[in-house]
């Protein structure tokens, strides 16, 4: 689109946007008092068409209003999503070329599927995810005993808005807030659940069992089995509403030999330990697989492509790729033991391509070598920028 053309959509929507917040004024206002106004006038639907148009017109005021000529002029608008129809607005300030716009909202409200119904292509979509161990490292950095953050960051995690609180109690509960608004309030009302039961059980579900292959039929006959009924139907769409609102990750399985991605379970991988512990506190907790979720996150938060191994009838934790740059990546709590390190390493060692393969196990020692497999202290590689 041209910028002439871009321009007269914006004024053109801009109208379009005035005219429809006088309108609704002049209708209540001429009608006022009348018997028609009485039947419609007090409609829901007419009244909140009303509102939207009028809510779209001060957003779009308010913003003009501030323009400053000759500098470059950013809007930043958070919880966009609180303000109905904001598209309207958007879109037509956006048209002017006039400003660099950023919108920030709930996960569940955001997603990218209604951003490119809203925005027809015209934004580039940026995740946010929780602060990572370096970026932990870098506000708590009065702390230098490097275990100590690291044990720490695994139960706190990266919702930073945690950390302002003193007490365990109060942080925990700040968790426990982000997560029941997003699970309890936010998925529920976009996707209108009769209830929120089955939600919050498959959810920990997941959270409990983190790196383990599962699918939808088999959760929908364990929760059947511990008295929540659902069916593999249900729990399919709300994993899928849960992926959606970046609660959880999916992870699909990869044949190494056979290269070709595998479609009958998978794995899943919460957006943050923190939860996990604020949620389900200490029961069944495996740090071998705490950690693993964590090289999961970092991983894509290095904008890899991550899959599941598989090879013969053993299992890579994680196959990644990047263009041209492809790593296998076993995780691991403890590997002294002899019998568990040869367990991890042995997979490794059957793949005959020449890509880069590489243990991460809480060591504390340097990075080292064994038959061409790096082994890295997961703390200090999940330093690495």
């Amino acid at each position: 689109m041209s910028s002439t053309n871009k321009k007269g959509a914006g004024l053109i929507l801009s109208l379009l946007t005035a005219v429809a917040g006088a309108v609704g004024l002049a209708f209540c206002i001429v009608n006022a008092g009348t018997d028609s106004f009485r039947k419609i006038g007090t409609s829901p639907i007419v009244i909140g068409c009303a509102v939207i148009a009028i809510l779209a017109l001060v957003l779009h005021a308010y913003v003009e209003a501030r323009y400053q000529a000759n500098k470059t002029n950013y809007l930043f608008v958070d919880e966009v999503q609180m303000c109905p129809q904001f598209e309207l607005a958007i879109n037509s300030l956006y048209a002017k070329e006039k400003y660099d716009i950023y919108l920030t909202g709930s996960n569940a409200f955001l997603l990218s599927a209604d951003l490119a119904t809203l925005f027809t292509g015209r934004y580039i979509e940026i995740h946010v995810f929780p602060f990572s161990f370096s970026e932990y490292c870098r506000y708590y950095e009065e702390t230098k005993d490097i275990d100590q953050l690291f044990e720490d960051y695994t139960i706190k995690g990266g919702l930073a808005g945690s950390y302002a609180y003193k007490t365990e109690k109060d942080r925990i509960n700040y968790i426990k807030e982000v997560y029941e608004t997003i699970v309890t309030r936010d998925l529920v009302q976009k996707y209108a659940l009769p209830d929120t039961l089955v939600l919050q059980r498959l959810s920990e579900f997941l959270m409990d069992n983190v790196s383990n292959l599962t699918s939808p039929n088999k959760v929908s006959q364990l929760l059947t089995a511990n008295n929540t009924q659902t069916n593999h139907v249900t729990i399919g769409k709300y994993i899928k509403y849960l992926c959606n609102a970046f609660v959880f990750y999916d992870v699909k399985r990869y044949d190494i030999r056979g290269r070709k991605y595998l479609e009958s379970s998978e794995k899943f991988y919460l957006c943050d330990t923190g939860i996990r512990y604020a949620i389900l506190g200490s029961r069944n907790m495996d740090y071998g697989r705490m950690y693993e979720n964590m090289v999961c996150i970092q991983l894509l938060r290095r904008g890899y492509d991550v899959y599941v191994g598989k090879l013969y009838q053993k299992e890579i934790d994680f196959v990644v790729q990047k263009g041209d740059e492809k790593i296998y990546i076993q995780v691991s709590d403890n590997i002294t033991a002899s019998d568990t390190f040869e367990r991890e390493c042995r997979p490794l060692l059957q793949i005959r391509d020449a890509y880069p393969k590489m243990i991460l196990a809480r060591t504390r020692h340097p990075k080292y070598s064994y038959e061409g497999i790096d082994i890295y202290d997961v703390a200090d590689w999940l330093l690495q920028e």
